[in-house]
C-alpha cells in the first residue's frame, strides 16, 4: 500500500502547471512512494504518464544522451511524444546524471507537451548539478521523515480533527503510540517495521549505506574514523549548542573540515543547524548555532547504538524540533538566548507572526521566566509548553501532537 503523504496536498497545485516539479530529501524518507502516489492518481484520471528511474543503468545510460532519447524511449512505448497531448514524465534519481540541469532545461524548452516531476536525494548534489538555467522553471519541494499524523496513518489508526475533549482511551493510545514515534523515528520503512531488533537493523543500514558511505563520498573524507566520530558527536550533542572550536580539537581536525562536513550532513537532511532568532539578521548569521538531527531513530543509532526504551529528554526536544520543520518548514524555526543566557527552546516565525515554545516533559517544571522576558520585548501574546507528564489544563500548555492543531 503507498499511503498519501501531507506534502501530496502542496504538490497537486503544481501538476497543472509549467514548472518542472523537485521533490528532494534524504534516501528511503519516501520520495519515490510520492511520485508513484502522483502516478497512479494521473493514471486513475486517463492521463498518460511514463515513469524511469535512474538506479537503473540502462536508463541512466539512454537520457545521458539527452531529451531526444527520452522521446524516442516514450515512442517506443506508444505515447504520442510529438504532439500536443500532455504526458507526465517522472525521472526518479535525477542526480545521477552527470547534467541533470541541461537535461531538464532542454526537455522542458523543446517539448513543451512533457510535464517533468523529479526526485533527488541530495540537495548539495542537486544544487551543485542544477544551475541558474533552471531559475524560474523549477518548484522543489523538500520530503522529511513522516510527521506524527502520518505516523499515525502508516499505524492506520486515526488523527482526531480536534485537540480536546478526547476519551481517556483515545489519549492513552496516542500517547503510546507518539511514545513509539519518538523512539524510533519516522523512517517509513522503519515504522512499518515490528520489531525493535529489526528497526535497529533497518537503521544501521541507513547510517552505514547512506551515512556513512554516499555522504562520505560528497564530502571527500579522508579521515573516515574521525568522521565517524564527528558523527557520533553531533548526535549525542542534538539540540545543544554547536562548538566547532571544541570538535575541531577533539577531533584532531581542521575547523575549515568540520565545517565542510556540517555543511555536507546540512544539505543531505541529516541534521540542521537552528540559528538564533535575531530581529537583526546580521546578528543571526554571525551567533552560535544550535544543531538537531531530523530523525531521532538515526539520531539515536548514531549515539547510543541502540534505540532506548525510554524517552530521554534530548531525544523528546528532537523529536519536537522534527515536528515543527514538517509544519513550519525548515527555515521558519529558530531558538532564543539573551546575553543574560535566558533562553527559549524553539522560536517559530510565519509570516508577522512569532510564537516562543518550551519543551519539557514534565509540565510541572515549565518556568515562564524567559517567555515572559521575550514576550514582553517583543510584543508578542501567545507562548506553548509542549511537555508530557503531569499534564496542566494551562490553555498554553499542550501535547506534542497538538502542534498541528495551529
Amino acid at each position: 500500500m503507498i499511503y498519501r503523504r501531507q506534502i501530496i496536498d502542496k504538490i497537486l497545485p503544481f501538476i497543472p502547471e509549467d514548472e518542472i516539479i523537485v521533490i528532494t530529501g534524504a534516501r528511503q524518507v519516501g520520495k519515490t512512494s510520492i511520485m508513484l502516489w502522483l502516478k497512479d492518481m494521473l493514471k486513475k484520471e486517463g492521463k498518460p504518464v511514463f515513469f524511469i528511474d535512474l538506479e537503473d543503468s540502462r536508463n541512466r545510460r539512454a537520457l545521458e544522451q539527452g531529451p531526444e532519447m527520452l522521446v524516442r524511449m516514450l515512442m517506443e512505448e506508444g505515447f504520442p511524444a510529438e504532439s500536443n497531448t500532455k504526458i507526465y514524465v517522472f525521472i526518479d534519481e535525477i542526480q545521477y546524471l552527470s547534467r541533470p540541469a541541461e537535461f531538464l532545461k532542454l526537455a522542458a524548452d523543446h517539448h513543451k507537451n512533457l510535464k517533468l516531476i523529479v526526485s533527488g536525494s541530495s540537495s548539495f548534489e542537486m544544487k551543485s548539478k542544477f544551475h541558474d538555467t533552471l531559475t524560474g522553471r523549477t518548484m522543489v519541494f523538500e520530503l522529511f521523515p513522516l510527521s506524527f499524523p502520518e505516523f499515525l496513518t502508516f499505524k492506520q489508526v486515526h488523527f482526531p480533527e480536534k485537540p480536546a475533549p478526547w476519551t481517556e482511551k483515545k489519549l492513552q493510545e496516542i500517547k503510546t503510540l507518539y511514545k513509539e514515534f519518538v523512539l524510533t523515528g519516522g523512517y517509513p520503512k522503519i515504522v512499518l517495521t515490528a520489531s525493535r531488533e529489526m528497526k535497529e537493523m533497518r537503521l544501521q543500514q541507513i547510517i552505514d549505506t547512506y551515512i556513512r558511505v554516499d555522504i562520505k563520498d560528497l564530502a571527500k573524507v579522508e579521515n573516515t574514523d574521525a568522521f565517524n566520530k564527528l558523527l557520533e558527536i553531533l548526535a549525542s550533542q542534538s539540540g545543544q549548542l554547536l562548538n566547532i572550536s571544541e570538535l575541531s580539537q577533539t577531533l584532531g581536525m581542521a575547523r575549515q573540515t568540520v565545517k565542510r562536513y556540517l555543511f555536507i550532513l546540512e544539505q543531505t537532511y541529516v541534521l540542521k543547524l537552528v540559528r538564533p532568532f535575531h530581529r537583526n539578521l546580521r546578528n543571526e548569521v554571525v551567533k552560535t548555532p544550535k544543531i538537531f538531527f531530523y530523525d531521532t531513530g538515526i539520531m539515536q543509532m548514531l549515539w547510543l547504538k541502540y534505540l532506548s526504551k525510554e524517552m530521554l529528554g534530548q531525544v523528546f526536544e528532537t523529536a519536537i524540533f522534527g515536528e515543527l520543520v514538517k509544519k513550519f518548514g525548515k527555515n521558519h524555526v529558530y531558538f532564543w538566548r539573551s546575553k543574560d543566557k535566558k533562553e527559549i527552546d524553539f522560536i517559530v516565525q510565519q509570516k508577522n507572526q512569532i510564537i516562543p515554545l518550551e519543551v519539557k516533559m514534565n509540565f510541572g517544571k515549565a518556568r515562564l521566566t524567559a517567555i515572559k522576558y521575550f514576550m514582553e520585548k517583543y510584543g508578542i501574546g501567545e507562548y506553548y509548553i509542549v511537555g508530557w507528564n503531569n499534564f496542566s489544563d494551562n490553555p498554553h500548555f499542550i501535547y506534542p501532537w497538538e502542534i498541528w492543531y495551529w
